[in-house]
């Protein structure tokens, strides 16, 4: 997953995750992305320092948080967990499985799991319905 920084036309400044760079620019084109602020779907990305590697030990960057957006934090968590209860677990059979249900192959259902940026671009280029969920750092433990 990478988070872009973005802007719309009206300079409202925001920020989204997608799986790659190709994958912010099919949702861009099928208009999947809009402003959280006026709607706009005139969305693009705004220049970002880039994460430079350098020599030296590495150590791990944190967020300095506002309470705000910790309290966000908490509730894209608690969605994303409710969202994994209330959905089938299928792993790396998830573009299968989701092509069956968009398709009439299999019934509707919430399903979530794991697929390769082929896959993924396949998919979005069906005009299957998806969205990525967020990894958070705990969950990779």
């Amino acid at each position: 997953m990478i988070r872009f920084g973005l802007l719309c036309e009206k300079d409202h400044e925001f920020e989204a995750w997608f799986r790659s760079g190709d994958d912010f620019e099919t949702q861009r084109t099928r208009k999947l992305v809009s402003c959280p602020h006026c709607g706009s779907q005139e969305v693009q990305k705004a220049l970002m320092a880039p994460a430079v590697s350098t020599s030296r030990k590495k150590t791990q960057i944190a967020l300095a948080m506002s309470e705000e957006q910790k309290r966000m934090l908490a509730q894209l968590k608690e969605l994303t967990e409710k969202i994994r209860e209330s959905a089938d677990y299928v792993g790396d059979k998830f573009a299968e499985e989701a092509r069956k249900i968009h398709f009439g192959e299999a019934d509707p259902r919430g399903i979530y799991g794991e697929a390769t940026p082929e896959e993924v671009r396949s998919l979005a280029e069906e005009g299957v319905d998806f969205m990525p969920l967020p990894v958070f750092p705990e969950d990779r433990n």
